[in-house]
């Protein structure tokens, strides 16, 4: 199954050659041997217009990348972009040229956000040249991975059709 065809998504974001901004592409990497069928993993340095691409289609996105909000490195926010905007400023320090709140923003604008966006954002400590990831931010990677999983089966059990089996059996 090619990443166009799969209907959920998880878009690792980031630079993992600018230390802590790589911690989206960690938890991309991270994933995609644990997920099943039916979820693409992909990587993207945050180009805006890869961005809508990489979700054409798709049902349901995950998309991670670091941030600095001014929190303390290593919180974990998770935004719900079908429910609303992402604040400007959430991103305001990406190391990307067009972020992912501009991303979000466009595909919303042009009728082409995908009917389920979650946005995970690790906030960074150090992104200066570099490899690896700061200790605060390496374990909040782990936890979100984790939380990753959890959506990904909860969206994959909503959308299982029910068989024979006994939990799907009605009580009479």
């Amino acid at each position: 199954m090619t990443a166009g065809q799969a209907e959920i998504r998880i878009i690792g974001v980031g630079n993992s050659f600018r230390s802590d901004d790589g911690v989206g592409i960690a938890v991309a990497r991270s994933l995609r041997e644990r997920l099943s069928s039916g979820v693409a993993v992909l990587e993207q340095s945050g180009e805006g217009t890869a961005l809508l691409e990489a979700w054409k289609g798709a049902r349901a996105v995950v998309l991670v990348d670091a941030v600095q909000s001014g929190a303390a490195p290593g919180t974990i926010h998770r935004l719900d972009a079908t429910a609303g905007g992402i604040p400007q400023a959430f991103f305001r320090y990406s190391t990307h040229a067009f972020s992912v709140t501009e991303a979000v923003e466009l595909a919303r604008a042009l009728s082409q956000l995908p009917p389920r966006v979650i946005v995970y954002g690790i906030e960074g400590r150090n992104f200066s040249a570099g490899e690896g990831l700061s200790a605060e931010v390496a374990e909040a990677s782990a936890a979100v991975a984790a939380r990753i999983l959890d959506e990904v089966l909860s969206l994959q059990e909503r959308e299982t059709p029910c068989t024979n089996s006994p939990s799907c059996q009605i009580a009479s």
